[in-house]
């Protein structure tokens, strides 16, 4: 037997000894302990294991709230706290004191998807455009009430009764109302069938131009004059020309409903008022026309000078 096994039978027995004269009230476990103790030289010998399974550290006997996460702030009950109630305890919460009811991310910092200053949850007007001035709920404002946004909008204090354009500008009017307010009268070449009223699919979009100006413009009465060049006989040409206005005011009123066709009056000119040559057949062709004349100027006054810029609604 080597000196090691010797020495500990000694010292088992003295534990033994130790363990039989001890007080009754002495556990059997701590019996157990002595002899290991004495069996194992350090750093071997028994030592009592304390178990924090969350790391917390409040052990598993004393923790009623067991699985918390590492990091968080517990008390002595070992369960975490949430100072500003927002679902990320404290000590994990980077963002804390966040407003009620304001929407976190996992780090407990509120989000704003509209970036209008305002965060989710708080935010009563989500989805705002970029840019946009808003109040303390997230809602935006719109001062001169165009349908544009304060901050977005690049033409601010636009009088109601102008449309606006996505930046909240005026729509300046096309170039042919320009034309009806420079010089109260339009002209265009409608191209028909040779010697007939049948208008020509090709004359349609010049057509279209003058529609929407007379459609926006209920109260201007116009003359929807035809005229032709000088070839063939003046009275068949003054026949002609009057057919010509009234199918070119049939076509206007079929394709825009909002135009009174009371408003519009036809005239046949003939070949008695050129604006060209008729020696050339450049100069026939642009003999060849339907002009359009405004008749109540003077009554439209104020309208007319306004209506530089398209009225909202028309």
């Amino acid at each position: 037997m080597n000196r090691f096994c010797m020495m500990a039978l000694v010292v088992i027995g003295v534990a033994m000894s130790t363990a039989a004269f001890a007080d009754k009230s002495t556990s059997t476990t701590n019996v157990d302990h002595l002899m290991c103790d004495a069996t194992h030289p350090w750093p071997f010998r028994h030592t009592h294991v304390v178990n924090d399974t969350d790391g917390d550290g409040i052990t598993d006997s004393r923790d009623k709230c067991p699985g918390t996460p590492r990091g968080a702030t517990v008390d002595e009950n070992g369960c975490p706290s949430d100072a500003d109630g927002d679902g990320v305890v404290d000590g994990i919460d980077r963002c804390p004191d966040t407003p009620a009811r304001a929407a976190v991310d996992s780090h407990g910092c509120p989000k704003d998807s509209d970036k209008d200053g305002v965060v989710d949850g708080l935010d009563k007007c989500p989805d705002t455009p970029r840019g946009a001035t808003v109040d303390a709920s997230g809602c935006p404002s719109d001062s001169d009430k165009d349908g544009v946004f304060d901050g977005v909008d690049q033409c601010p204090g636009t009088e109601m009764q102008w449309a606006v354009d996505s930046k909240g500008c005026p729509v300046p009017v096309s170039e042919t109302y320009q034309q009806f307010l420079d010089a109260k009268s339009v002209s265009v070449n409608v191209q028909f069938d040779s010697g007939k009223d049948q208008i020509l699919s090709v004359s349609e979009a010049d057509l279209h131009k003058v529609g929407e100006v007379l459609a926006d413009w209920p109260r201007a009465k116009v003359e929807v004059g035809g005229h032709t060049d000088s070839q063939g006989a003046e009275k068949f040409n003054n026949t002609l020309s009057k057919k010509r206005a009234d199918a070119v005011k049939a076509w206007l009123t079929s394709n825009y409903s909002k135009i009174n066709g009371h408003n519009l009056s036809t005239k046949g000119y003939g070949e008695s008022k050129p604006v060209a040559s008729n020696e050339t057949p450049e100069g026939r062709a642009q003999n060849r026309r339907v002009t359009f004349t405004l008749l109540n100027a003077d009554e439209l006054g104020k309208d007319i000078e306004t209506k530089r810029y398209k009225k909202r609604n028309e």
